[in-house]
């Protein structure tokens, strides 16, 4: 059984109306997942707010209080060059992050063994104690936090599909050999970070723009898999970009629908084999909306 955690809250987000993170990208989603007839076999649940004791596990609490003061009542305040705030954004980051914490109760819990966060904004680029790269609080990293915290779990790994290297994540969990991080990522390229990175539990996989389907799959199949093998994590957490397909200008990688199908099924096996099938993944990037759509499909039907 797979959970779908949303919020009307997230689509009033808005960061401008040239911003690539829009609100249609929930719309996409929702509107292909009707289209093909999968929303019906998915079991919809609203995204609670996160706690402040929640965020504060991941985040730094005075960075926490610092959004919760600048949060606007009017207008719009930037965070950085790329990411603002509207009225409604403050409460938007704390849907998406508390579906990432409501993703892991859900999957430790039952009935549901795999959830996916159809949340915006995105998050991982928020780092400890910053905001960058259209994300506020860093989903994933909560509710890897809370599984840890609430659940004492030994062993979350994270996987970052995303075409931008998740340095927010990277930097939250650098001293928490707890979390196995693996990422792709287009290299060199925003955030510039990740390509140097020495870690025994963080997979870095820098790979040049013009990387298509034998270069990701390589990657995956010699750095990941034996990592997460060698791991044996209790839970899996997807950090799901589709920003790497071939129609998202937002890159430069060649990724298509079938190899969003493939790297889901080879991490579904790894859940299945170490972590009793639990998996909650989260949406992160994913500009081109015909795009987006198609691949959180592929993504979504894969888990079944």
């Amino acid at each position: 059984m797979i959970a779908l955690i949303s919020h009307e809250d997230c689509a009033l987000h808005q960061m401008g109306l040239e911003h690539p993170e829009q609100p249609a990208r929930l719309d996409a989603i929702h509107d292909r997942l009707i289209s093909s007839n999968l929303s019906m076999v998915l079991f919809e649940h609203d995204a609670p707010l996160a706690t402040r004791e929640q965020l504060e596990r991941a985040h730094d609490p005075e960075y926490v209080a610092e959004i919760f003061a600048v949060s606007p009542k009017e207008g719009s305040v930037w965070l950085d060059g790329d990411t603002s705030m509207n009225p409604h954004s403050l409460n938007a980051a704390l849907r998406a992050a508390g579906a990432a914490v409501h993703g892991v109760d859900l999957v430790m819990h039952g009935p549901c063994q795999v959830a996916f966060c159809n949340v915006r904004p995105p998050g991982h680029h928020a780092e400890h104690n910053r905001a960058m790269g259209f994300c506020i609080f860093n989903n994933i990293a909560v509710g890897a936090a809370h599984a840890m915290a609430h659940y004492g779990l030994e062993r979350v790994a994270i996987v970052d599909f995303d075409v931008h290297h998740g340095n927010g994540t990277e930097d939250i969990f650098a001293d928490e050999p707890r979390v196995l991080f693996c990422s792709t990522f287009q290299s060199p390229f925003y955030p510039f970070k990740g390509a140097d990175t020495v870690s025994d539990h963080i997979i870095n996989c820098p790979l040049p723009a013009g990387t298509d389907s034998q270069g990701f799959r390589a990657a995956v199949t010699d750095r990941w898999l034996p990592a997460l093998t060698n791991f044996q994590p209790e839970l899996l957490m997807i950090s799901a970009g589709f920003d790497a397909h071939i129609a998202d200008e937002m890159a430069h990688f060649r990724l298509m629908e079938a190899d969003y199908t493939w790297v889901t099924l080879e991490l579904r096996q790894i859940a299945d084999q170490y972590a009793k099938g639990r998996i909650v993944s989260s949406l992160e990037g994913g500009y081109d909306l015909g795009a987006l759509g198609r691949s959180v499909y592929a993504h979504l039907n894969a888990l079944f």
